[in-house]
Parts: C-alpha cells; structure tokens; sequence
C-alpha cells in the first residue's frame, strides 16, 4: 500500500462492563461525526462496538441499564441452567432482534470495515473475523469473541472452537496495522497505569480447559502479551503514530455490573473523555 493512502482505523478493546466507558466514546464520535475506514473490536469491544456501525447512538448504555440486572441477560442462574453467564439466546437472539433492536441495514450498509477477535482453542492463537452483516452466523462468532473463560461455553464455528478474544490478542494493534490500517486510535478500558498481573484461578483453567493445552498456555502467559502490548501502543502514541484514549484512573467497575447507576457514571466518563480530546481527534485524523 502506498505510504500516501490513509486508512483510519479504530481498536478497542474489551473488559466487559469497563466497555460502557468504550460506549461513551463512541457516542460522542458519532455525534460529532469522526468517522474511521476500519474497526476492530475484542470481546464487550466487539459487542458495544458493533452499534458504531449501525449508528445507533446510546444503544449500548440503553439495553444494558435496561436488562443489567435481567437474569437472562447476565447471572450465576444464567450459567448454571444455560452454560453462559451471559446468556447466548438473550444476547445474540432476543435482544438485538426484539427488545432493543440492532439497525441490521444501516450496519451493513456502512461501508466502514468491522473486525472481532476471537480466540482458537486448539491452537492458542487468535483469530480474526470481518463481520459484514451481523446475520446470525457473524453473531455466532461475536458472541465467540465475548465468552469469557470459564464462564462460558466453547463456541463452535467454521470448524473453529473459540472463546474470549481477549485470552490471545487483547489489543489487535499489529493485526490491524498489517492490514493496512496506518492511522489508528485505540480506546482502552484501563488506565495508562495498569499493569495486569497473572491470571487468577490457573488451577481452574487448566482443569475446565484440559482439551485444550494450548488456550491454557495462552492464558498463562496473557498478562506477558497484554503489558507487551500496552507498552508498544503508549510509545507509538508519544511518537505520534497513534491516539489512545483510556481513563484516568481505574473505572471501579465490575466485569459483570448490572447497576444501572454504576454503568452510567462510567459511560459518562467515557463521554466526558472523548469531550476533552475531540478536538485532538478530529486534528490526527485530519478530519476537521
């Protein structure tokens, strides 16, 4: 690709309900009209994200206040009779289709790239899906993108087993940028700060994951990867080849907060940070 072609390009992360701050920033990009050529979410990143392509502003902050505290939705009583805490026929089926629709046509009339990541069980590695429709095989594969270890059930499709993009490739940077993407702002639900330790519950893993040493190797090594790859993201955005955008300090948030006041504070901190950058934005990505 000539050094002359721009492709913007948006990479967010995930952290389940860290991703309401995710979902702030998104809305104020739209409201304000920043658009990108290409995005790439990893797990909540992928399932919020998707509404950036749909352009349904408030969407994401709505049906998860609404249902947050919905059984179906997300709950130990979810897990226990389905296998997911967070419950697949509710996420992937009734809730985009019925009780707070996903605007289908305008996603996939947007001609703005939309990736997820997803995490090959057999292989330990990640794998990389362009959704273009967000029909019900795509959902299938942004729900794989968003089960998280131990909670959720192997996903199986196009001969893949698949859980949590976030186990393998947390922050898909060099992935996106490989693809042509030169000119990229990554949304992170962690502070510039943290530094994330080594997985809690090993002991678990390895005996739920037993079929599948290498996903258990992943994780093992997945706080390595992640500091690895938060280092790499910091020095480029001092060079000025990228932008981040994160919070300021830890968002205090549960991975599954059903509060409806609890999600909102921290999607008004993600509003309120894209608020005090937006001008930066609009300047990287020469679009004011």
């Amino acid at each position: 690709m000539s050094e002359n072609i721009i492709k913007k390009g948006l990479i967010l992360e995930g952290g389940a309900m860290r991703g309401m701050f995710t979902a702030g920033v998104l809305d104020v990009f739209m409201e304000n009209g920043i658009e990108f050529d290409g995005a790439i979410g990893v797990s909540a990143g992928a399932t919020f994200g998707c509404n950036f392509k749909s352009k349904q502003i408030g969407r994401a902050i709505r049906y998860n206040k609404r249902f947050g505290k919905n059984w179906r939705y997300c709950s130990i009583r979810s897990l226990v009779l389905t296998g997911d805490m967070y419950g697949a026929r509710f996420c992937y089926d009734k809730l985009p289709k019925e009780l707070d629709k996903m605007d289908f046509e305008a996603y996939k009339n947007n001609p703005m790239e939309f990736y997820c990541v997803a995490s090959d069980c057999v292989t330990g590695k990640p794998v990389y899906k362009k959704l273009e429709t967000c029909d019900d095989h795509e959902l299938l594969w942004m729900r794989a993108s968003a089960s998280m270890p131990l909670v959720s059930r192997v996903v199986k499709v196009d001969g893949y087993e698949l859980l949590d993009g976030g186990m393998t490739d947390s922050i898909p940077l060099s992935f996106f940028e490989s693809i042509g993407y030169n000119r990229n702002v990554v949304i992170l639900t962690q502070p510039k700060e943290y530094i994330k330790g080594k997985a809690s519950l090993m002991g678990l893993v390895k005996l739920v994951l037993h079929k599948y040493p290498k996903i258990v190797e992943a994780m093992k090594n997945r706080h390595t990867v992640y500091n690895e790859q938060t280092k790499l993201v910091f020095q480029k955005a001092q060079k000025g080849e990228l932008l981040v955008i994160c919070p300021e300090a830890p968002l205090g948030i549960s991975r599954t907060e059903g509060d409806p006041q609890k999600l909102e504070r921290v999607y008004q901190e993600g509003r309120q940070t894209a608020l005090e950058r937006l001008e930066e934005v609009k300047n990287f990505l020469k679009c004011n």
